[in-house]
């Protein structure tokens, strides 16, 4: 159990956040052996309507979209329909001439590309960036195709991500590491081999077995009201509506995107993600269900870069002492962490806010929810992760 002054500091925490214009509005659900420990709800989900945060509001995910396409990624590889040692080029025919960056040319690739490189986040692909050829490719067609949103031309999950594979990547598949469109492209993968749209497979194979009523791709009209707003921080503690699309995600949530990002797309509530996260923690079974085999669990939980990977990895402020895979952190280093960590603790986060954190030893799951532009991990968060793992008498032993 956790000590009442370590809740009052972690409410604390989050009302300074909120007072401060860090975030409108925060829930925090802390689960451990299956139980519920804590659950906090300050702020609001829509700061003009004086609509609070409630424990169903329903929340962009953004990047925590990407432990939920590798998770069905692992019932594929179960099923013998997906090999993660497979060339991308096999599945998605706008990846058979990759081209790579060197030096500011551009030339053939002498590597394929396998669906394991798209899982780790080694595949050479970016989100984009002015630097490079590559990344200003990549940055262009994203934006256009954020552009082509409520039009006619809206671009299609296997129609992005053919695209893609004709642009160049920034490093040959296996010699390093970049944060990017991996997980979009292997949407599109999974799409191809189930044969059935990748919204659709998430839903027969994930959401309706573990009961994850309010998660998917866009949020129909009986729902909207329990969408929660993006907010922005404009300085002086003032918070400012953030109404843009951002990585051809559509903020509006209104329809059935025809580009379901394995990315950044999905919208999901916090005890929804729960289940997703409580079922890892139980070996891959919920409810009578078993979703995913403990030796898959395992693999997709429990992996690690190579020497250079984890150098190009290293960059990433606040992540030290973990390393990636499956799309995913690992904690693989707590003694290097920028705060208290458990060494094979796993999770992500999202560009607005959302995370996620499974301590396996621990038997433990913190799950933060918000919509702040450009929030990912931030300062709140760590104070929090911190607050509850000192509280923890026998954590990460």
């Amino acid at each position: 159990m956790m000590k009442e002054i370590t809740k009052q500091r972690i409410k604390e925490t989050v009302a300074e956040a909120i007072a401060q214009g860090t975030t409108a509005g925060v829930n925090l659900l802390i689960l451990r052996d299956g139980a519920e420990i804590f659950y906090d709800e300050q702020g609001y989900a829509d700061l003009e309507r004086k609509e609070p945060i409630r424990r169903n509001t329903i929340f962009r995910l953004y990047s925590m979209t990407k432990p939920v396409t590798a998770a069905a990624a692992m019932i594929l590889m179960e099923r013998g329909k997906l090999d993660p040692a497979q060339p991308v080029a096999e599945i998605l025919p706008g990846f058979r001439h990759l081209t790579v960056e060197k030096n500011g040319k551009i030339e053939p690739a002498s590597v394929q590309m396998t669906v394991l490189h798209l899982l780790n986040m080694t595949s050479g692909l970016t989100y984009g960036d002015e630097e490079t050829v590559a990344g200003r490719l990549t940055g262009a067609y994203v934006e256009e195709c954020t552009q082509r949103l409520y039009t006619e031309r809206e671009v299609t999950t296997v129609e992005f991500a053919n695209h893609i594979g004709t642009l160049p990547l920034a490093f040959e598949p296996d010699s390093s590491w970049r944060y990017g469109l991996s997980a979009d492209v292997l949407g599109a993968v999974i799409e191809q081999i189930s044969g059935v749209r990748f919204g659709d497979f998430l839903k027969e194979n994930l959401f309706e077995p573990l009961q994850m009523r309010d998660t998917d791709f866009w949020v129909p009209e009986e729902k909207r009201a329990r969408l929660a707003s993006v907010y922005e921080t404009l300085g002086e503690g003032k918070m400012g509506l953030y109404t843009d699309s951002h990585l051809a995600v559509p903020n509006r949530t209104d329809r059935r995107p025809a580009y379901e990002a394995g990315g950044a797309g999905l919208v999901s509530t916090i005890d929804d993600y729960a289940r997703f996260a409580q079922m890892l923690l139980n070996g891959g079974r919920l409810g009578g269900r078993q979703i995913l085999a403990p030796q898959t669990v395992r693999y997709l939980t429990t992996g690690k870069l190579t020497r250079p990977q984890q150098a190009a990895y290293r960059n990433w402020v606040g992540l030290e002492g973990f390393t990636y895979s499956h799309l995913m952190r690992i904690m693989e280093y707590p003694q290097m962490a920028s705060g208290l960590a458990c060494e094979g603790e796993y999770g992500w986060d999202g560009w607005l806010g959302c995370y996620f954190a499974n301590f396996p030893k621990e038997n433990m799951c913190m799950l933060l929810m918000q919509q702040k532009k450009d929030a990912g991990t931030i300062t709140m968060t760590r104070k929090i992760r911190n607050l509850l793992l000192a509280d923890m008498d026998d954590s990460c032993k």
